[in-house]
């Protein structure tokens, strides 16, 4: 009984563990985008100083998963739930990369003027923040069917970026020298 005990405790921190580094990424997509939106420099190296944290987290969780499998030899559902808590802070740890790639962008762009207001990037930054903090409280409540839901429900997310890319293609095919703006949206 005492092992069960360790093992659901393990199993608590590792889940603590991915929450606050859920948490984490979602605030660094946050301060990515507005960094790029507000052109606040200072927020988009916040943002990658921050990441070494995310980073952390995730060896943190990768050690845990390990450590647990090895010493607790886990089965079933014990066992899924370990494999996806690896699953989740990898796929967590890459969005904190994204976010990092997007203040790295924010950076790159602080002496252009932007050719037109930014209104798709502002909508796709709230749309993704809505998707991790329903992505983690479906992961938090143990919600199968919501995180499948939020799963089928990057169509918009697409499109938002799609607009993007294209909008981004059209300035830098409309004047040479807006080709720094364009191609720097095509990382966000």
């Amino acid at each position: 009984m005492v092992r069960r005990k360790q093992f659901d405790e393990q199993l608590e921190d590792l889940h603590r563990d991915l929450v606050a580094m859920g948490t984490l990424v979602e605030e660094a997509i946050h301060k990515s985008l507005k960094s790029v939106i507000e052109k606040d420099i200072a927020l988009a190296e916040r943002v990658i100083a921050d990441d070494a944290r995310i980073n952390d987290l995730e060896l943190k969780i990768e050690k845990g998963c390990f450590s647990t499998i090895a010493l607790q030899q886990p089965l079933g559902s014990d066992l899924r739930r370990i494999g996806t808590m690896l699953k989740v802070s990898t796929d967590i740890e890459r969005m904190g990369d994204h976010a990092v790639t997007i203040a790295k962008a924010a950076i790159r762009l602080q002496r252009e003027i932007y050719v037109k207001p930014l209104v798709d990037i502002p909508k796709l930054g709230e749309l993704v923040k809505k998707m991790v903090r329903e992505a983690l409280t479906a992961y938090i409540s143990g919600d199968v069917e919501e995180a499948r839901r939020i799963a089928k429900g990057d169509d918009e997310v697409d499109h938002l970026y799609r607009l993007i890319i294209t909008d981004a293609i059209e300035i830098m095919s409309s004047n040479e020298k807006l080709a720094n703006q364009g191609s720097q949206f095509l990382f966000i």
